[in-house]
């Protein structure tokens, strides 16, 4: 039997006794991501649910993987590269990732973006564009003006 699960929500989008780390941060790769566990899993409920918080100015990276995640916009706006559309994204607002699907999350300058992810526990590592991926995504110019490597 599982151990019941209870996270005290903090102010300024923090949780009690979950660690806020910094998520990647390696060039351009991640700029200005946090990150923090909420929720490791179960045998009954196989999940992670992560908080990811985007700072101003900042991004993920450019990823896809084999599997699904659903996120939802918990604070501030922001704009989402999701399967060749960007969108203006703000509070409230779910979105899922399908399989193999190009994604990249991006704050506006003037403040964060933060979102709740849900994934599996066992789930594989994304992928990043190679040069050619990188040319064919960019071939549409929206895209390639909005886009981070």
């Amino acid at each position: 039997m599982s151990e019941p699960h209870f996270r005290r929500f903090l102010p300024d989008h923090r949780w009690d006794q979950v660690p806020v780390l910094v998520y990647k941060e390696a060039g351009d790769t991640f700029r200005s991501v946090t990150r923090q566990v909420l929720f490791e899993g179960d045998p009954g409920l196989p999940v992670q649910l992560r908080y990811f918080e985007v700072g101003p100015g900042g991004h993920t990276t450019l990823e896809r993987h084999d599997h699904v995640h659903l996120v939802w916009i918990s604070r501030g706006a922001g704009r989402v590269y999701l399967g060749g559309v960007i969108r203006n994204v703000a509070v409230g607002d779910v979105l899922s990732v399908p399989t193999q699907t190009w994604h990249q999350f991006q704050a506006p300058s003037d403040g964060p973006l933060g979102f709740h992810c849900l994934v599996a526990v066992d789930r594989d590592k994304p992928t990043l564009p190679d040069d050619e991926a990188w040319q064919a995504l960019t071939r549409n110019p929206e895209a390639a003006a909005f886009l981070k490597r």
